[in-house]
């Protein structure tokens, strides 16, 4: 008799897993609905301070992530899902302090990027939004923000937006 029941309890749960897990994607593609096509559109660097690499690799990397994590292709124009913005800032601050003989010197750096997005889903247009996409990376301040460090740095960073912005869009996190 426990040993009947075991199995039921088992075939039960292992059927209840099933169908949770189905209803899910591994994939991260998420409900894109009847979407075929995407455009992602460049976005230029509006920002006070201009990293003049920044926009392209933005925009190229986005596309990549895309294409790379669904099954939608990318075109030019008329796409079923659409991205268009713009880097509206690209800032250094300093973040932390220390003393030395009286001289109060930042210690760490921070360097941070935010790019506002527009998103519009052709067949879902409950879904658009126009958000503003942000994050940072934080250095040493005896550094200089270029070659390694500031790929490094931008690598961090749009690593994290690119993220962001999938998830917010396909993904629904």
């Amino acid at each position: 008799m426990k040993i009947y029941l075991y199995k039921i309890i088992t075939t039960i749960l292992t059927l209840i897993l099933l169908t949770a897990c189905g209803v899910y994607s591994f994939t991260g593609k998420g409900d894109i609905g009847d979407a075929k096509t995407i455009q992602i559109d460049f976005f230029p660097n509006q920002a006070p301070l201009v990293e003049p690499s920044l926009s392209q690799r933005f925009t190229q990397d986005l596309q990549d992530l895309f294409t790379r994590q669904t099954n939608l292709t990318l075109v030019r124009t008329s796409g079923d899902l659409r991205f268009e913005g713009e880097i509206v800032d690209y800032r250094i601050t300093p973040m932390s302090a220390t003393a030395s003989q009286g001289n109060q010197t930042a210690a760490q750096n921070r360097l941070t990027v935010v790019v506002n997005v527009r998103y519009s889903n052709k067949f879902k247009e409950e879904d658009d939004f126009e958000r503003q996409f942000s994050f940072y990376s934080d250095y040493g301040a005896a550094q200089q923000l270029s070659g390694s460090v500031l790929e490094a740095a931008l690598d961090e960073i749009l690593t994290r937006i690119h993220q962001d912005i999938f998830n917010a869009s396909v993904a629904k996190w």
